[in-house]
């Protein structure tokens, strides 16, 4: 093993140009740690949030990266083989201490999975904070059940095509969203029974439909739109704020009263490690690799073009999972 690695660091907040391509010495791992030889990774929204500023509580130099996949370089304490295939996300990777954009990376063993399913590193590089966050929202924030009527805000999103398709896979009846009409064949085929082009108040056209509203709301465009998703939600229904591709997590007025109808619950869903951990990601795996959850991958890059990578994702030019393979 060399002694060195490649890793994108930020040093300051600014334009994609900020994450500077160095050699960093390789982490040796403790017990309870496992060292990863990264092979590929997908870039998240909250890595672009960070490198632009607005996470006060991550301080730089710092490399990024909330989630990876790879193989196992060294687990001192045993809990894992030498060159078995892994994935890691969250617990404080990329913010508390290094992650992902790198060549190796050191994470707690506790928010480790093995990978026992055989696909390519392109896929497994756009899964694991995906799936957990799909995973996460729907069944611990949301507690879907067979039967439910579910509205993905923000339906052409990684995210939200992964929820729908679980979410119709375990019995719910799926309605998506997306501001481009031409996207709606790909939402239909991707589980959705119901399309929504949105222009931002969906509502009435929601309740055209569901007449008592959607009893589940999974917002992934964020306050923009969080307001709507309310009225469009029946009494005693649910709706969790997840994702912001609207790039606005507050309102600049918030009145509860006049926000929140009467008897609508409102939740929210960020995920750490132990959701992770909590996420059955081989079974996921199985399912896309059966081609019964479709994961759709924007772009691919290699990790000397991580500022073309980020440039891209912040045009939102992508068309699904951005993963840059190492």
């Amino acid at each position: 093993m060399p002694d060195t690695m490649k890793a994108a660091v930020i040093y300051e907040a600014g334009g994609p140009e900020v994450l500077k391509l160095e050699e960093r010495p390789i982490p040796t791992p403790q017990i309870g740690q496992v060292l990863i030889k990264v092979r590929a990774f997908g870039l998240n929204r909250s890595e672009l949030f960070t490198r632009q500023g607005h996470s006060p509580n991550v301080a730089f130099p710092r490399i990024l990266g909330i989630e990876a996949v790879g193989t196992v370089e060294h687990a001192p304490g045993g809990e894992f083989e030498a060159g078995d295939v892994v994935a890691t996300a969250m617990g404080g990777m990329g913010r508390a201490f290094d992650g992902g954009y790198a060549e190796y990376t050191m994470v707690p063993a506790s928010q480790v999975q093995k990978i026992d399913v055989d696909l390519g590193w392109d896929v497994l590089g756009a899964a694991p904070e995906m799936l957990q966050t799909a995973w996460g929202s729907l069944f611990t924030a949301l507690q879907l059940k067979e039967g439910d009527t579910l509205l993905v805000r923000g339906g052409t999103t990684s995210v939200g095509l992964a929820a729908a398709a679980i979410a119709r896979k375990h019995g719910a009846i799926v309605a998506a969203t997306t501001r481009n009409p031409t996207r709606e064949a790909m939402l239909r085929d991707n589980g959705a029974d119901q399309v929504f082009i949105d222009t931002g108040q969906i509502a009435q056209q929601v309740r055209e439909v569901f007449p008592r509203g959607v009893n589940k709301v999974l917002e992934l465009v964020g306050a923009t739109t969080l307001a709507d998703s309310l009225h469009a939600t029946r009494q005693n229904g649910t709706v969790c704020m997840t994702g912001m591709v609207g790039n606005k997590w507050s309102f600049d007025d918030f009145s509860p009263m006049g926000v929140i109808p009467t008897a609508v619950n409102l939740t929210t869903y960020s995920g750490g490690s132990e959701d992770f951990t909590r996420t059955p990601l081989n079974e996921l795996l199985e399912d896309i690799k059966a081609g019964t959850l479709p994961l759709r991958i924007g772009r691919t890059f290699a990790l000397d073009e991580i500022v073309d990578a980020h440039r891209t994702m912040e045009s939102n030019d992508a068309g699904g999972k951005i993963v840059v393979l190492t």
